[in-house]
């Protein structure tokens, strides 16, 4: 049941209260009026529709955890109260402080910095103005998770950001406007296990020695800046990578066959040892099935390597195929040629392919066929040629744009009556209605194509029904 209107003044009246939460309701109006429930000690409010400023009475409440996260609150963060600790499912107690996706403008308080045992600072999704990241942050010495995705922030890191506290497991950038060059010594940071600096303006030689720095990485995101060189080798040693992101910039060189060795990625038992950071509040921004989508916890987060729009050549490694926990897998307009490997049926939980818009030469494998979890596929705009593979899950992949742009390809779902050398997406359509896609081809001919070329010859039977 969702809740409507303002919060009445009347719940101010409640004696005893220790804990509301009124998430996920459409409330209106400003945070309720309780200045005088001095055993309050919990408030949840997040996704609430409220809005306002901060109450100055705020900050005289005894919080010990305050979520007004997913609101419309607005103003500076002033007024906040002096967060206690609160026992975190079982792993300790820890202050916690909630404040992502609101409106809230100006700097990070300096006040922050002298809340020592401050577990969580999570200030992403809001307009702070303030340029830079606070040096007295590294004050922080319990610090296990930092967030300030998506405001205005730009300039260089810090170079103080090497002294954050060694307790960090958590470190998110992205979608800022921060530039200059990655660090090639990370100090206390080496226990990190999310890196997420996507979409900002980051610029130079990813560091070659990145993995030997932060050897814990579960996620490494740096999609989106103006990265230049290759994929560093030493990534191939990060034994815990699940997600590894570094597409639309202009990385050359060839995909390092050793990242065949991720062995979180060619197997992972859930035994339940992640931390509590990981398991509820590293969230992370994935592109999956052409959908922008956020993992919230952990155990959400699927194994994804994406490589897309770059400058990359050489073929693909045969070594990735060994990668058979991997989801997503994304190579997309590059300058990729060869084979497609024949092993890429090893990889039997791919979920998302996307091959496109590279030079990649042969046939269909015909092993792809048994990816059973496969529901998205785009091999479009290559040199493929031969009879598509049939059967399994890509008998339900029928959609003409999955192998448009590969003149010499031919069989289902193309139509019958389809040259071999027209691309699909100019043929007509017949049963075609103005109000909707087309619903299907009539085919009236079998169709027969022959094609030779160099060293390579194949022959097509198209059957008639």
């Amino acid at each position: 049941m969702t809740l409507n209107g303002p919060i009445p003044e009347s719940l101010g009246r409640l004696v005893s209260l220790q804990s509301i939460s009124l998430t996920s309701n459409r409330l209106n109006g400003t945070i309720p009026w309780l200045p005088n429930q001095r055993t309050l000690v919990e408030l949840t409010l997040s996704n609430a529709s409220i809005s306002g400023p901060l109450p100055t009475w705020l900050r005289k409440m005894p919080f010990k955890f305050l979520d007004l996260s997913q609101n419309k609150l607005i103003g500076p963060l002033t007024n906040l109260p002096n967060i206690g600790k609160f026992d975190v499912f079982g792993y300790g107690f820890y202050p916690g402080l909630f404040l992502q996706d609101n409106l809230f403008n100006g700097s990070i308080p300096r006040s922050l910095c002298r809340r020592t045992d401050l577990f969580l600072l999570d200030l992403s999704k809001n307009r702070l103005t303030e340029k830079k990241i606070p040096k007295c942050l590294a004050n922080l010495q319990m610090l296990q998770g930092m967030k300030f995705s998506s405001n205005k922030k730009s300039g260089v890191i810090p170079k103080s950001i090497v002294l954050f506290s060694s307790s960090l497991l958590g470190l998110k950038l992205n979608d800022n406007m921060f530039r200059g060059e990655l660090p090639g010594e990370w100090g206390n940071l080496k226990g990190l296990m999310v890196l997420d600096f996507g979409d900002d303006k980051f610029f130079g030689n990813i560091p070659e020695r990145i993995g030997e720095k932060l050897p814990y990485l579960m996620v490494l995101r740096l999609r989106g800046n103006n990265f230049t060189g290759g994929i560093p080798r030493s990534v191939c040693n990060v034994s815990e990578l699940q997600i590894l992101d570094v597409a639309f910039k202009n990385l050359t060189g060839i995909i390092p066959y050793c990242l065949g060795r991720l062995s979180a990625m060619v197997y992972r038992s859930l035994d339940g040892s992640l931390t509590f950071v990981d398991a509820e509040y590293e969230n992370v921004n994935q592109v999956v099935k052409g959908v922008d989508r956020e993992y919230t916890t952990a155990w959400q987060i699927m194994f994804n390597m994406d490589h897309s729009s770059n400058n990359l050549v050489g073929g693909i490694p045969v070594e990735l195929t060994a990668l058979s926990m991997l989801m997503g897998l994304k190579l997309s307009n590059n300058h990729l040629s060869g084979l497609i490997p024949e092993s890429i049926g090893n990889m039997t939980k791919l979920e998302s392919l996307d091959f496109s818009k590279n030079e990649l030469t042969g046939i269909i494998p015909p092993s792809m066929a048994s990816l059973n979890f496969l529901s998205r596929l785009n091999l479009s705009h290559n040199n493929l040629f031969g009879e598509i593979p049939t059967g399994n899950q890509l008998q339900t992949l029928d959609d003409l744009s999955i192998y448009i742009g590969n003149k010499d390809l031919c069989g289902a779902p193309l139509p019958k009556n389809y040259s071999s050398h027209e691309d699909p997406t100019t043929h007509e359509k017949k049963d075609e209605t103005p109000d909707g896609p087309t619903k299907g081809f009539r085919v009236l001919l079998a169709f027969c194509c022959s094609r030779s070329s160099g060293d390579r010859s194949f022959s097509c039977f198209l059957r008639k029904p």
